[in-house]
């Protein structure tokens, strides 16, 4: 090849790595997902960027800012993440905001055919239950923490066949009949893919635990400014106006 090949070929490619790079980098929980496209898309257009958005577990994008991935915003499923992280020095304090509240529900397929009515029937001898990883989707550690709480997690342990890596597979499970209840986000259930494939049963205020989402810029951020602006835009009226279109509960101070 020769050298003048060579400088085309190097220029080629820098000009397609660049193509692709992301003004703004944004780790997500997967359960948020939905909401997530609407504010990155008209964030996106309001300010001639793009915005890359990395959805996994909780756990996950938290161990991937705890270990050093670039990240300009942080956007777990609880608040025990980004107060992890604010400890750590991972994320700037004064920008955390709370966004909206996660209330775990149990799912059931259409028709409810386990006949499922509360947390307690989750232990009764042939149930088949699924809760999210509790090292990986918030769900999943809100679930152990909450069968804990009630007296329920030694009962109700036998009983689940499955441990889902991502809060979204819960909702799969569920839909498609292979388990007979999973402990899940509320929000979820208002998504279309689960419409008229499950049913919710509420779990009574003193036996829930229900979270709050937050949003935080990281200290390192590489596009601090723009990482400002989109903690902004999503805390904003119009975010949250965004957030409960998707089903989410409005924060109240």
């Amino acid at each position: 090849m020769t050298k003048r090949w060579f400088l085309v070929l190097c220029s080629v490619v820098f000009v397609a790595a660049n193509s692709y790079a992301a003004d703004l980098i944004v780790y997500c929980g997967a359960g948020l997902i939905k909401p997530m496209e609407e504010l990155k898309g008209n964030f996106g257009k309001l300010h001639g960027i793009q915005a890359d958005v990395h959805y996994g577990s909780s756990g996950e994008i938290f161990s991937q800012v705890a270990g050093g991935q670039p990240c300009d915003v942080l956007i777990p499923g609880a608040e025990k993440y980004t107060d992890d992280a604010l400890k750590n020095g991972w994320v700037i304090g004064e920008t955390i905001r709370k966004l909206v509240l996660h209330v775990p529900v149990i799912a059931v397929p259409h028709g409810n055919p386990a006949k499922i009515g509360s947390l307690e029937d989750l232990a009764r001898p042939g149930v088949r239950v699924s809760i999210g990883d509790p090292k990986a989707p918030a769900i999943g550690r809100v679930a152990k923490n909450m069968l804990t709480k009630n007296g329920l997690w030694e009962t109700v342990t036998p009983n689940i066949s499955v441990y889902a890596p991502t809060v979204n597979q819960l909702l799969i499970y569920v839909a498609l009949n292979q388990v007979d209840a999973a402990i899940i986000w509320e929000d979820l259930v208002t998504w279309a893919e689960g419409k008229g494939k499950l049913e919710v049963v509420r779990i009574p205020d003193e036996k829930n635990i229900i979270m709050t989402i937050p949003t935080a810029v990281c200290t390192e951020a590489p596009n601090k400014d723009l990482a400002l602006k989109f903690n902004d835009y999503v805390s904003s009226e119009e975010g949250r106006r965004i957030w409960v279109k998707w089903g989410f509960e409005p924060y109240v101070k």
